[in-house]
């Protein structure tokens, strides 16, 4: 995945949201979708964004589909920072 498409998901505040709860461990859709006051629509959009920046994962079990985050593109991003800072390690 390109670093500007992940940017680009993480600029949005209800999407760094979402993340934030799933940093709390897996969820369905429908039990992030009632923690904003947005349509379940909107909600499943800013899923597909984190899916395509490859920030979160998704897998069906029966007729549910449970998100959970992907950490290693946020320490890839972190890393990047914490060069781009200039600072030794």
């Amino acid at each position: 995945m390109s670093m500007q498409n992940t940017l680009k998901a993480l600029a949005d505040p209800v999407r760094r949201e979402i993340l934030n709860l799933l940093k709390g461990g897996q969820m369905t859709a429908g039990e992030i979708s009632e923690r904003f006051d947005i349509s379940g629509a909107a909600v499943s959009r800013h899923l597909s964004v984190l899916k395509e920046a490859d920030l979160v994962r998704d897998k069906r079990e029966g007729k549910f589909i449970i998100y959970e985050l992907n950490s290693s593109v946020l320490e890839e991003i972190m890393l990047w920072l914490y060069e781009l800072k200039g600072e030794e390690k």
